[in-house]
């Protein structure tokens, strides 16, 4: 499971020309969900996620997590997070997660999220051709990876 973190001030999802998905500050989330991927990656990133102290103090200092400014999320499901370019030049998607190994995973993930910052987690729609909008403040962009847990 990979997930690109986005600290914004700002964030919306569209699809067919309706925003479905709005927040303030807080994260936006693009999640990656591949055929190996289990209920302990959903669990162990949304820990993660929840515990990462990339929000100012009162001194400017990126110390302070979601949890603690009492942010908002937006979960997009982005399947080309695990695009292989290894051959050629058009990526390849054999990595990512079917709908219906992904599905499942997607909705734990935002089940799993809630339950972690006590709040309702926002969602574009899944397999849906969404626009997302963002105004990444910093810019602060983190990518985690189940895999490695970095």
């Amino acid at each position: 499971m990979r997930a690109v973190i986005q600290r914004v001030t700002e964030s919306a999802v569209k699809t067919g020309g309706a925003v479905i998905g709005k927040i303030g500050q807080g994260f936006l989330i693009l999640l990656g969900i591949e055929d190996s991927d289990t209920l302990e990656d959903v669990s162990w990133l949304c820990g993660k996620i929840a515990r990462l102290r990339v929000f100012n103090d009162a001194q400017g200092v990126m110390n302070l997590s979601i949890r603690d400014i009492d942010g908002e999320i937006l979960v997009i499901s982005q399947f080309t997070l695990h695009a292989s370019t290894r051959k050629g030049n058009r990526p390849s998607y054999i990595r990512s997660a079917r709908a219906e190994i992904a599905v499942p995973l997607y909705d734990a993930f935002i089940q799993q999220m809630e339950i972690e910052t006590g709040k309702p987690v926002k969602t574009g729609e899944f397999g849906a051709m969404m626009e997302v909008s963002l105004v990444n403040n910093g810019p602060v962009t983190i990518i985690i990876d189940t895999k490695s847990k970095e």
